[in-house]
């Protein structure tokens, strides 16, 4: 077989030697898990799960391959089969000559130092938002604010048990955390002294709905390295449908005018929006080149899975037509930069670049692992969508995290022991999916992602053909992360 694209500007490294798992968790998934037939203006092409790498395919094998993976999607697999196919097509899997051993298995992560840890300096929102899986920042419960002395020992937590001179993330998370804007200056200019007393480069997340900025935050936004992300729901008509503002306003145009604040004052090192899809929301491709004209440094889509109010949620059957709305634009970000111009459509340019990076991974964020969520009242959580959750509880902020709950969550949430994860081609791009989501209302979007992804690994292929400039000049700092720059 030829070698068409080895993603990655080198091939991942291999894991460790160890002795395999046994038990019910340990067998191979087989062909249909580890493989995806996928086509491109190119040709056919093979991605392979493990190290998420891409291979030309001559097409007489690509049809046999798929004959195969469908007959044994049809009934129970035959390991031994798939393991005598794989081998006598040559494909790049592992367990022959020169082939690496698999990179990936059912062995748990261990728990790494904490790199990123989220402040909830304010529960509570100015705002009111049917949509919000934080309910206006009480996530169930009543709005508070959190302590000064509970901040900084916060950042004393993160930088005590981060990694020697490894770089920190400190998050500003609500409700509205400019509510707390001078606890959220006092933070800054603590953390920035602790972390070069300590030896660690402190960076900053904050997520708003910029309805209340001021110049002095912008000016502390520009100052420091900030990435600041926006809740935007669309043009005047669409974000004011389901923002409501205090006293009747316009949530929209405060937010414009929080815009025009930040390019007056100081912009953040990145600025990104965020739109939180419903059944409300108009033409995707209509909002995001809406949310690329104001500015935004990228814009991305999130669908609104869990909220407050069952309404606002992206049901099993609506995740056909968000698939459709998203490939519309995935093709106009594919377009645009095959010609040349620049099109900051965050959710594709993410992809692209773990993709090209070989991004691969048995869980879906860095949530209990190397990011936690601190609550007001100083609980520790596996993420800002979970405080107050005692199911994800993981220790308090005087006590320290709960190694022994982290590493409970991380050995039962691996992807490969999930179903039906372990048995999906994008198990390993995908993680299994958000934790509150999941835990929540399960999976109902797995065939949206997987056809995301498939649209994903050809746009990947015809972009690195007719735009190699692009994966050149784009590093991590040019991405988005998770809603608050954190998880991963």
């Amino acid at each position: 077989m030829s070698v068409f694209l080895q993603i990655g500007r080198r091939p991942p490294e291999p894991e460790p030697e160890r002795e395999p798992e046994s038990g019910p968790d340990s067998t191979p998934p087989g062909l249909p898990a580890e493989t995806r037939v996928f086509r491109s203006a190119h040709g056919a092409h093979l991605f392979v799960a493990d190290g998420s790498r891409i291979y030309d395919l001559p097409e007489a094998t690509a049809a046999r391959l798929e004959a195969w993976t469908a007959a044994a999607g049809a009934a129970a697999h035959d390991p031994a089969a798939d393991t005598a196919l794989a081998a006598e097509l040559g494909l790049p899997l592992w367990g022959g000559a020169g082939v690496p051993a698999p990179r990936i298995d059912g062995t748990p992560a261990a728990v790494p130092p904490l790199a990123s840890l989220s402040l909830n300096v304010m529960q509570a929102c100015n705002l009111s938002c049917g949509h919000c899986y934080a309910d206006e920042g009480r996530f169930g419960g009543s709005a508070r604010a959190m302590p000064r002395a509970t901040a900084f020992a916060a950042v004393d937590r993160l930088l005590s048990e981060a990694a020697p001179g490894a770089g920190v993330v400190v998050g500003f998370m609500g409700g509205e955390p400019l509510l707390a804007r001078e606890l959220v200056h006092e933070v800054v200019g603590y953390a920035t002294r602790a972390g070069a007393d300590t030896g660690h480069a402190v960076r900053f997340a904050l997520t708003t709905n910029l309805t209340t900025v001021r110049p002095e935050d912008a000016e502390l936004f520009a100052a420091h390295p900030f990435t600041v992300a926006v809740s935007l729901d669309g043009d005047r008509a669409g974000h004011d449908a389901l923002r409501t503002a205090p006293g009747g306003g316009s949530a929209y145009d405060r937010l414009r005018a929080g815009l025009d604040v930040l390019n007056r004052h100081g912009r953040p090192r990145h600025l990104s929006a965020r739109v939180s899809v419903t059944p409300y929301t108009g033409r995707l491709k209509d909002v995001l080149e809406h949310g690329i004209a104001l500015g935004f440094d990228e814009v991305g889509f999130a669908a609104v899975v869990s909220a407050p109010d069952p309404a606002y949620e992206i049901g099993a059957s609506a995740f056909a037509g968000f698939l459709e709305q998203m490939t519309e634009c995935g093709e106009a970000a594919l377009a645009a930069l095959a010609a040349g111009r620049p099109y900051p459509f965050g959710n594709f340019q993410t992809a692209m670049y773990e993709l090209h990076t070989g991004g691969h991974r048995p869980y879906p964020c860095g949530a209990g692992a190397g990011y936690l969520s601190a609550s007001a009242e100083g609980g520790l959580y596996a993420c800002h969508r979970l405080v107050d959750d005692p199911a994800f509880r993981m220790g308090s902020v005087a006590g320290g995290s709960d190694r022994a709950a982290r590493a409970e969550h991380l050995a039962a949430r691996h992807v490969d022991r999930a179903e039906p994860c372990r048995s999906c081609w994008a198990r390993y791009l995908c993680g299994g999916g958000c934790y509150h989501e999941v835990a929540r209302r399960g999976r109902p979007g797995c065939d949206y992602i997987r056809g995301w992804l498939a649209f994903c690994l050809r746009a990947y292929v015809e972009l690195t053909e007719s735009a190699p400039e692009f994966f050149r000049l784009t590093t991590p700092s040019d991405l988005p992360g998770d809603p608050a720059g954190l998880a991963r």
